[in-house]
């Protein structure tokens, strides 16, 4: 950051800042990780100042013969990940993806069958406050209240109730595996769209930690970051009849030019991941994540649906007398970050909510294993156990800074 000092030393204090905060702090947040310096520096690229509206031998714009090739092979090595026919590297975000998937493949005004927000699902899958709840129909399928898990009957029967055009499984909190098969045929069987998206379990499955989506999906929307451990980014994969309808829908439908530095990253991160010791993250991301929920439990902790088969699990605060607000605001007191996360049938607001949720992938990432979930969950447990005692609270954000200490992250900067 040399440069970058001398020329907005405001700008560097700040990053700076953060730079100690990531290193300093163990990270919970599910849908947090930490890239390579390979994804950093394609990020920080000079790719930047290339305009490249269209696509691959198709632009608008002259120049472009290098652009081409790295987002070739951004496309190509997701299709080898994903088993997908078609992909649209392109999508600056999730939502945008999302909004771009339903544009491509339904009408406005028609209805998206998809899960309730406070039982696991994402605002752009139909809530009110967002585009996908205003421009469609939303019903919706909930969770088992007694598993707490997805009961794919109730599915089937809601799909049947309600003749959906698109039919979305895929979730934003959801502990457990999506069975992509039964929701592809229930689509099939009402006429719908089966689309899925898997922003958050995206790493597990392309590492073979989790079901792959293809065949059973149409369309599949994910993000780059998470569990692929990307850049902030998103694409789309689709089977072949729809790739002209995704990408007319991508561009010029909703975005125009494409942030080429962001798609070299995506490429760089999608070879790191077809890389054989991917597959032994992925692995380490789930193992890492029952560690954690196993010690939680053990401490008399409730977990939404009793524990996790991925990577995050939803802790519900409700027999500790705390809410999810003031246990991520203690937590973070001790330099430990997770995010407020309602649970089912949850009697707070979303601001306040009755739990949190936990993942595992950022310090998988910085080569933590199930000892070292087993002493977090305690240090969690210690915390809120001790939230009003100032002296203890200080012990434990020197534990917790000395575990980190013993994983190191960005050593070379």
């Amino acid at each position: 950051m040399r440069i970058l000092d001398a020329a907005d030393p405001e700008l560097a204090n700040a990053m700076g800042l953060e730079l100690g905060r990531q290193r300093n702090s163990l990270e919970l947040i599910a849908s947090e990780n930490f890239i390579s310096l390979a994804v950093m520096e394609a990020m920080g690229s000079w790719l930047n100042n290339k305009y490249s509206e269209g696509y691959p031998g198709k632009r608008y714009y002259g120049g472009n013969q290098f652009i081409d090739m790295s987002e070739n092979l951004a496309i190509e090595r997701a299709k080898r990940l994903f088993n997908a026919e078609h992909v649209n590297v392109q999508p600056h975000a999730g939502t945008q993806a999302n909004m771009e998937a339903y544009f491509a493949t339904i009408k406005l005004g028609d209805k998206i069958l998809s899960i309730d927000l406070p039982q696991g699902g994402h605002l752009s899958h139909g809530s009110p406050v967002s585009f996908s709840g205003q421009f469609y129909r939303i019903a919706s399928y909930s969770l088992d209240p007694e598993t707490e898990t997805i009961d794919m009957d109730h599915v089937r029967k809601r799909a049947e109730e309600e003749k959906p055009q698109l039919l979305l499984c895929g979730y934003s909190a959801y502990p457990r595996t999506v069975d992509f098969k039964e929701f592809g045929e229930i689509a099939k069987d009402v006429g719908a769209i089966a689309m899925a998206d898997i922003a958050h379990i995206a790493g597990l499955i392309a590492g073979g930690a989790h079901p792959q989506p293809f065949p059973h999906m149409d369309i599949v929307t994910t993000t780059t970051h998470k569990t692929l451990r990307g850049p902030k980014g998103a694409m789309i994969m689709c089977k072949e009849s729809l790739a002209s309808a995704v990408d007319k829908a991508v561009f010029p439908g909703m975005q125009g030019g494409p942030f080429e530095q962001m798609i070299a990253a995506k490429a760089v991160a999608f070879g790191e991941a077809l890389k054989p010791e991917f597959k032994g993250y992925a692995s380490q991301v789930v193992k890492n994540a029952k560690a954690l929920a196993d010690e939680l439990m053990s401490l008399g902790y409730r977990l939404v649906s009793g524990g996790t088969d991925n990577h995050l699990m939803l802790v519900d605060l409700r027999k500790k007398g705390i809410t999810g607000r003031d246990a991520e605001r203690l937590l973070e007191g001790v330099d430990i970050s997770t995010n407020r996360n309602m649970v089912p049938n949850d009697p707070q607001k979303p601001w306040i909510a009755s739990g949190i949720r936990l993942g595992t992938p950022a310090l998988t990432t910085r080569g933590m294993r199930e000892s070292e979930m087993r002493e977090i969950a305690r240090l969690i447990d210690a915390a809120i156990a001790n939230r009003g005692d100032s002296k203890k609270l200080a012990a434990i954000r020197e534990s917790v800074h000395g575990l980190c200490a013993e994983f190191p992250l960005y050593p070379e900067l």
